[in-house]
């Protein structure tokens, strides 16, 4: 596990949702179902990095990452890293039984469009996805593009937004290992009463607050 201590910034507010394992046509027919709900692994035997609200096993050949904000020690983002791209993901409290990425997912697209960039959708493993195209300045200046491919996932009174960066994001029919990497994540709601659309807190595991 690697941690950043520095703000994170971040090119794209995405919020997703879609129920968890609905379509098993397009991932492999062995494929996990997941993300799953703290609920329905409880004593699986699975040892997992403890996030508060994400659970995250180890994942072959993905590294988990954490930025973490160095004046107020918050993590910032969470993000599995490979050789041919990331995601970043957050969960978020959502309402029983809705569906709030349908709802959020005009609104990201619009703000793609806002900020200078465009999304189109497209449907995945998880339902309706959103392709993107942002303008960014690198550090010396110049102009690029930086694609990224955001979906959602709607659980019990949550949803899970992810981000998907690099190969994923271009090529995601070419790269299904990274559904599967995301569908091996845990979120814990808690039983805390949140506003819709709050994302639920991240916290670093008592060993890595010693990192520095």
């Amino acid at each position: 596990m690697k941690f950043r201590r520095k703000a994170a910034t971040t090119d794209t507010a995405a919020t997703d949702d879609a129920p968890a394992g609905s379509d098993g046509e397009t991932g492999a027919a062995q494929a996990p179902a997941g993300p799953f709900d703290a609920s329905a692994v409880e004593d699986d035997g699975i040892e997992r990095a403890d996030l508060g609200s994400v659970l995250v096993p180890a994942i072959a050949d993905r590294e988990l990452r954490l930025q973490v904000d160095d004046q107020t020690g918050q993590v910032r983002a969470v993000m599995l890293a490979g050789s041919d791209g990331a995601c970043e993901f957050q969960a978020f409290a959502a309402p029983r039984n809705g569906d709030l990425w349908s709802e959020v997912r005009p609104q990201i697209a619009e703000d793609m469009v806002r900020r200078g960039g465009h999304a189109t959708e497209r449907e995945g493993r998880w339902g309706t996805e959103l392709v993107c195209q942002m303008p960014v300045q690198r550090p010396d200046g110049t102009t690029a593009t930086q694609p990224s491919r955001i979906i959602g996932i709607n659980g019990e009174r949550w949803m899970l937004r992810a981000s998907f960066l690099g190969r994923p994001a271009v090529e995601p029919d070419a790269t299904p290992d990274w559904d599967d990497a995301l569908a091996q994540v845990v979120v814990r709601r808690g039983d805390t009463a949140m506003p819709v659309g709050e994302p639920l807190p991240v916290t670093l595991p008592d060993d890595a607050r010693r990192v520095r």
